[in-house]
């Protein structure tokens, strides 16, 4: 139990920094095409362990977009996106459950359930997350076509780290 709260805990910090001092500065695409903002934070949310109770699920999603905000200089539009991905993600881990279910004591990783099925997890998740904060962010469907050209843009590249990021860290295969 301490180990997992440790390595979750150490998992926070580490990708608030990571996002703040590295992937804030990164820009892709130039000058002309500035559509592309790498994120990797969310990646917390997702190897949270399954059976973590919602209300708390939600409460990190607030404290690590918060914690971006901050840094970020936004008034809470990652808090509010981080919110609506810990928010969704029983419902998304419920549509592509096992056939036998989850064990409650595993994190959802490509070590427990494959790479197949993380990809499809993290695809999912990542587009929800970076759509929501892309909408926040412009905070009117008039821009519409931006918001999804930022949004698979980013998907793109944030997916990629995000599936480096298990490789590296979790490679027990």
């Amino acid at each position: 139990m301490n180990n997992v709260i440790f390595s979750n805990g150490l998992r926070f910090v580490v990708l608030v920094f990571v996002q703040v001092l590295l992937l804030q500065r990164i820009s892709l695409g130039g000058e002309n095409f500035n559509y592309v903002q790498v994120i990797l934070y969310p990646i917390f949310l997702l190897l949270l362990p399954l059976r973590i109770p919602h209300p708390l699920l939600v409460f990190f999603g607030f404290l690590i977009g918060i914690s971006i905000d901050i840094f970020y200089d936004s008034i809470g539009i990652h808090a509010s996106a981080s919110v609506f991905t810990a928010y969704i993600r029983p419902y998304v881990l419920a549509s592509i459950a096992p056939r036998g279910g989850y064990n409650l004591n595993y994190s959802p990783n490509k070590h427990y359930f494959g790479i197949n099925w993380f990809f499809i997890y993290a695809c999912m998740m990542m587009f929800a997350h970076l759509f929501f904060y892309f909408s926040v962010e412009a905070f009117t469907f008039v821009y519409i076509v931006d918001i999804f050209i930022s949004t698979v843009a980013s998907f793109i590249v944030s997916l990629a780290l995000v599936i480096i990021y298990q490789y590296l860290f979790d490679p027990k295969d």
